[in-house]
Formats: structure tokens, sequence, C-alpha cells
């Protein structure tokens, strides 16, 4: 039973079903009391002139007195003829003066109202049905037919009910049983038909939430591949779509997850395997100087710590250098995008390298047009890109070579390239040259070869800007790494011309 309260077709069929029965009732309430009303309309229509027509028969016999004996004689034929009637004669304050009905019924009612009189008379055939009081019943209105009478020299109505009580009483015990028995079956037929094609057509709409609500279970499960089909873009096609919205954004939210826990598990195995050697020479070395302190020279002693705090400066860098790129693989870091100068940092960052290309004597040059537009993006992460591929090319151009950033305007974008004279990097290592802890020459150490994740910090920061580093190179003629920087969209505004 519970089972089947839960069920939503089965709801809706109750309440459907329950909505029929109400209105089946109503409706049968409906035709009842509009068959009534059609009758007596149809009645007071048929006799509007039924009172102005006894008129001449009985106005003789009232002209002086009421001659109660004389009207009956009158009226005795045209009651048997038609037994619907009662007669009222009545003066001008409503006064109910003498009446003619079946033997042994009784008038209850001492008065009638005469409004509902003047205006049927004013108005016999109107257009909506005039009911007046029933002096034999309190609390009754009926349909009437009335005439104004000169009664004993005063003026009066001959007031006629069309409905008399031996009237209702056939209608109650036929008429009434007939109408509700005929109203009943044909709503009771409608309301089957109506029923079942609505159950059916339930169970065709409740089909699509039923394959919906298995695509939500088999998701559920684990089936993560599972959608719902969508046909139409009614209220249940909007809600399969939006199943289908919210299961992309949990299937994507759980693979941004695996994604960084994977870089947390690549993070800490980078940790736990780069930092085993510096951490080692570093107690290394300690040691040395803990055992030897009584023998060592003070030059030697001073070699040692140099060592070890060159050891610990290239440590923490590693480290400072692991959680940058961390952060930019989670896109923990938002590049805050604003215009400035390329010139102007390029030069900035040229000169910060010109006493290592120096000292390496390396030539570090820069060219660039005078007039460049100002570039849109971060210009932190563009500084520190730049300063990655400055340092990589002159840790890799021997002496007596060059290194030169180039910077061009080429179809709308700021074209920057970093050329060098180096060494080269073969076609098997190129793909792989942006991978961290990658390294080109496997005979170099930290202290010569750096920590490898200068170019693939380099390379995050682009992807961020949604610019694509590309790389050439050749073995032992040089390397070249270029990219490109969207303009600011400040460039397309006029300048203002001076007064």
């Amino acid at each position: 039973m519970k089972v089947f309260f839960r069920s939503f077709y089965w709801k809706l069929s109750i309440i459907f079903l329950a909505l029929l029965l109400i209105l089946a009732v109503v409706q049968i309430w409906i035709t009842i009391d509009s068959t009534r009303n059609f009758h007596a309309k149809t009645e007071q229509t048929l006799n509007a002139r039924l009172a102005k027509d006894i008129i001449p028969d009985i106005a003789p016999v009232v002209k002086d007195s009421i001659d109660t004996d004389a009207i009956m004689h009158q009226m005795h034929f045209m009651m048997l003829v038609n037994p619907k009637i009662e007669i009222y004669l009545i003066d001008n304050s409503g006064k109910i003066l003498a009446y003619f009905v079946e033997k042994g019924m009784k008038v209850v009612r001492e008065r009638v109202d005469l409004q509902p009189i003047a205006d049927f008379i004013r108005e016999p055939e109107g257009e909506h049905i005039i009911v007046g009081d029933d002096p034999r019943n309190f609390g009754r209105r009926k349909p009437f037919s009335a005439a104004a009478l000169d009664i004993a020299g005063e003026q009066g109505y001959l007031y006629v009910i069309t409905e008399s009580q031996l009237f209702d009483s056939a209608v109650m015990a036929m008429g009434n049983d007939y109408i509700v028995e005929s109203v009943t079956r044909g709503v009771i037929l409608s309301l089957l038909c109506t029923g079942i094609i609505g159950l059916i057509l339930f169970a065709f709409l409740t089909r699509r939430m039923r394959r919906m609500t298995t695509v939500v279970r088999q998701f559920e499960t684990g089936d993560y591949d599972k959608r719902v089909e969508v046909k139409r873009e009614d209220e249940i096609g909007q809600l399969g779509n939006a199943f289908n919205n919210m299961a992309d954004t949990i299937v994507a939210n759980m693979e941004e997850l695996r994604d960084v826990d994977a870089l947390r598990r690549e993070l800490i195995a980078n940790v736990s395997h780069d930092l085993r050697s510096p951490l080692a020479s570093i107690k290394g070395y300690l040691e040395t100087i803990l055992i030897k302190d009584s023998d060592l020279a003070p030059d030697e002693r001073e070699k040692y710590i140099n060592i070890i705090l060159n050891t610990a400066n290239m440590l923490e860098k590693l480290v400072n250098q692991l959680f940058e790129l961390s952060k930019l693989d989670a896109r923990q870091t938002q590049p805050n995008f604003e215009p400035f100068s390329i010139t102007d940092l390029v030069q900035d960052v040229v000169m910060k390298f010109h006493p290592v290309a120096e000292k390496q004597r390396v030539n570090l040059t820069a060219s660039m047009p005078k007039k460049l537009p100002q570039v849109f993006a971060d210009i932190g992460m563009i500084e520190r890109a730049l300063s990655n591929l400055i340092e990589n090319a002159l840790r890799y151009t021997p002496e007596g070579g060059y290194v030169k950033v180039e910077i061009t305007e080429v179809s709308g974008k700021i074209h920057v390239r970093v050329i060098d004279t180096g060494c080269g990097i073969s076609e098997n290592d190129l793909p792989h040259i942006f991978d961290r802890f990658y390294r080109v020459d496997k005979s170099r150490t930290r202290d010569t070869g750096g920590t490898g994740l200068g170019l693939a910090i380099a390379k995050r920061i682009l992807d961020i800007h949604e610019s694509l580093i590309d790389v050439s190179s050749e073995l032992d003629v040089g390397t070249r790494f270029s990219f490109d920087l969207h303009t600011s969209p400040q460039n397309n505004i006029p300048a203002l011309q001076p007064e």
C-alpha cells in the first residue's frame, strides 16, 4: 500500500479521478437546477396570458362582492382541465381575499409580496423568469401569472400559481427521479470514458519520468555516462536537460578533483625525490664540519659553509617553483589582466639579466619597434615567463654566443621571440622540454642545469593567457621560443587631440 501511494502515477490518477467525481456531482446539480429553471420559465412563458384570459369569466362575480360559490363554479371546469394551477384573489395590500386550490389543501400565508406581481404586469413576457410567493409554503417562490382585477370596487389582482402543490408532488414522485437518473447515467458514462482515457494518457506522460528515474538511479550507482534522452522541450524535457547539465557538472568536478589529487600526489613525489639530494648534501657537509671541526682550516670551513648556503638557496628556489607550478596547474592563481607597455617590461627584464650575461660573456640584447600597442595581460605573470625563457637561454648558451629578445606586431597581436645560439635541442627531447624536472642535458646537475621547472612554469602562464608557446631548435646552432600576446582594447580608443 505504501508503494502504491508513493507512485507519482497513482497519486496523479487519484487526484484526477477525485476531480472528475467532484465535477460529476457539480454537473448533476447544475443540470437538474437548469432543467427546473428551464421548465419554470417555459411554464411562465406559456401561461403569461392565463390570468388575463380568466379575468372575463371572474370579473362579473367579484364586481360588487366576492361570491366564493359563484367563482368556484366558474373555476371548477378550468381546474379540472389544468390541475397545475392555483388561483388567488389579492387586494392592493397583498392580502389574500380568496383562493381556489385542490380539496384538502391549506394556505399558510395571509399575504404575498406585490413587487413580483407588479414586475410581471409591467413585463409579462420578459427575458428572465419572475417568481412570486407561494401561499402554500413559507420561504418558497414559484412562477405565476397575474393581472389587475376590480374586486368589490377596489383595485386588486388575480394571482395564478402555474405549478400547484399537486404538480410538485407529481414531479417529486416521478420527474426528479427521471431527471436525476438520466443525468447521472450520462455523467457516469462520461466519467468512465474520461477516466479511462485520462489514466492511459497519464501512463504515457509518466513513462518519460520513469525512464528519467531509471537514468538517475544508474547515474547514482556509478554509471556516469548515462544521460536523459530529451525529445521535447516541455517541462519534463527541461527537467531532463537540467539533470544532464547537472550530471556534466558533477563529472567535470570529479575529473577536476582527480586532476587535483593527481597533482597533489605528483607534487609529493617530486618533493620527496628532488629534496632528498640537496638535503643529503647539506646534512653531509654539516656532519663533516662537526666531525672535523678542530682539523678544518678557516678557508676550508668557509668553503663548506658556502656550499651549504648555495644548496639551501637552490632548495628554497626549488620549493618555491614547485608550489608556484602546482598553483598554476590547479588554476589557484588567477591572472590580473591590465594594459601595460611590453617594451618597458622587456627592457626591465633584459636589464635584470645583464649582469649574468656579462659574467658568462654572452651578448644579451632586445630588438623592438619604437611604438607598439599595449598588451592586455597579467604583467607579473608575463614577466615571470619571459624571465624563465631568458634564464634558460643564458644557461645553455656558451661563451661568445648571444641571446636576443625580439618583439614585433603581427596581425593585431604582439609576437615575442627569445632566440639563443646555445647547444640546441634534439628532436627526441623537444616534446618533453615543458615537462617538470626535464633536462635536455642529462649530465647537468641542479647547480648547472637549473631546477627543470622554468619552462613548465612559463608554459602554464601562457596557457592561462590562451597563448601557445612555440619552440624550434637545431643542435649546435640554437633555439627559438615564441608566443603571442593580445593587445589592449584601449588601443582602439582614439587619442584626444590637444586644443
